[in-house]
């Protein structure tokens, strides 16, 4: 069965979901089965997305205008894309960049696998900056005693042991010397940075000691 996911990033007229669904329905997607979201794809509160990803059985197909109205950021695409492999879902995109991906060809099962590749690849490489930063922060004492505040260094390490699906906050805020509440106070926990992160990571070095005020 053929699953369609139709995007705009914007919800005020100026742009139609017309031409997706015209892509869609000569795909062969019927429009009971296109769901759809008004919304920039860097939103993380993407119902249509959330409803469309839900009701994926294996053996369907997710058909996709372009490969952008999936993924809000590369990591994410790469890590959707796995996912839907690992469930059994296949995908066909209509146009664009990724338009050599349609997994009932061999060649777009060749595209679809690579997306895996890259998923391991990631994995691999986050695990591998972790124990570095880890043994780093162990090697200058930052293992046991009071809990330390926050600083731009610890919240990189933070992010990138977050963004591990299998990590426990209670096991990386122990690791890097934090409590969890500290922890979660600045990252997500997919690994993205909520708001005090994100400042701690746009701010100048001069400026930085200030951020650490949240106590740990």
């Amino acid at each position: 069965m053929l699953v369609g996911y139709v995007r705009v990033s914007k919800a005020d007229g100026s742009q139609t979901l017309a031409p997706q669904r015209d892509a869609m329905a000569a795909a062969g997607v019927e429009p009971d089965r296109i769901y759809e979201d008004l919304a920039s794809g860097r939103r993380d509160d993407r119902p249509g997305l959330a409803a469309c990803l839900k009701a994926l059985q294996p053996g369907n197909t997710l058909v996709l205008w372009k490969l952008d109205r999936l993924g809000r950021d590369l990591r994410h695409l790469v890590n959707t894309v796995d996912e839907l492999r690992t469930r059994g879902v296949g995908l066909k995109v209509i146009a664009g960049a990724g338009a050599q991906i349609d997994t009932t060809t061999a060649n777009g099962r060749l595209a679809f696998g690579i997306f895996a590749a890259f998923a391991e690849f990631e994995r691999e490489l986050i695990s591998e900056r972790t124990n570095a930063g880890l043994a780093a922060a162990r090697a200058r004492g930052r293992m046991g005693g009071r809990p330390r505040k926050m600083d731009r260094a610890t919240l990189m390490m933070a992010m990138a042991a977050m963004a591990d699906r299998e990590a426990k906050a209670t096991e990386v805020a122990r690791r890097l010397g934090l409590t969890t509440t500290t922890l979660y106070v600045y990252v997500n926990g997919d690994g993205t940075p909520k708001a005090a992160g994100q400042a701690l990571l746009d701010a100048p070095a001069a400026v930085r000691p200030r951020q650490l005020q949240v106590a740990g």
